[in-house]
């Protein structure tokens, strides 16, 4: 499995990368998430529900059989990445949209996080800072951490899992959903989101 870097200046060091909550693609890997069966179908589902343009994040829950059962998109706020921002933010938008697994011994749903965003497919330090922020709002919330997905014009790519395709993309018009997929719930926006970013970053 190999994955490609983007440029980095000569200060990004890895004190830097703690202090910013992040992980690396190769901590990411050895993490255990969960392959997805289908993932260019999840991808078109919510891509096609949240019409997502760049530095809009999606989280959504699915079932064991990779069914959706709630989601919501948020655009994220210009701000330094830091995956304890980006973990409060998506567990404020967790708890808006489905209950806690927190009494369960084993979890039974698994969270999985769409980011659409400028530049290439390669892996940045604002994609640790998500990877770190959804493996830590999962543990909270009682759910299974699942993929991480970047959109890009390039087209999607799960990272970790080296699978991606070229549609969608950033800036492709969305999918009509499939005939047998059951009525999507409505997707919650970004109000209560924007308003963690903000009060968060003003906290720095």
């Amino acid at each position: 499995m190999t994955f490609g870097f983007a440029p980095a200046s000569a200060a990004a060091s890895t004190s830097a990368a703690s202090a910013n909550r992040l992980l690396e693609p190769a901590e990411w890997a050895a993490a255990g998430i969960p392959l997805l069966r289908n993932p260019r179908e999840v991808v078109s589902g919510l891509h096609a529900r949240h019409h997502p343009q760049p530095a809009t994040a999606v989280i959504a829950v699915l079932d064991p059989d990779e069914r959706l059962r709630a989601s919501a998109s948020f655009v994220r706020r210009p701000a330094p990445a830091d995956g304890w921002m980006f973990r409060n933010v998506l567990l404020a938008q967790l708890r808006l949209i489905i209950p806690h697994d927190l009494r369960r011994r084993t979890p039974v749903r698994t969270a999985v996080l769409l980011y659409c965003r400028e530049g290439d497919a390669r892996w940045t330090e604002e994609d640790g800072a998500w990877m770190w922020g959804l493996r830590d709002a999962c543990t909270l919330h009682g759910l299974r951490c699942g993929a991480y997905i970047t959109l890009t014009r390039d087209g999607w790519q799960v990272l970790g899992e080296g699978r991606g395709g070229r549609r969608p993309h950033s800036a492709s018009a969305p999918e009509p959903f499939a005939t047998s997929e059951a009525p999507p719930p409505l997707p919650r926006t970004g109000g209560a989101a924007s308003e963690v970013l903000r009060r968060a970053a003003a906290a720095r």
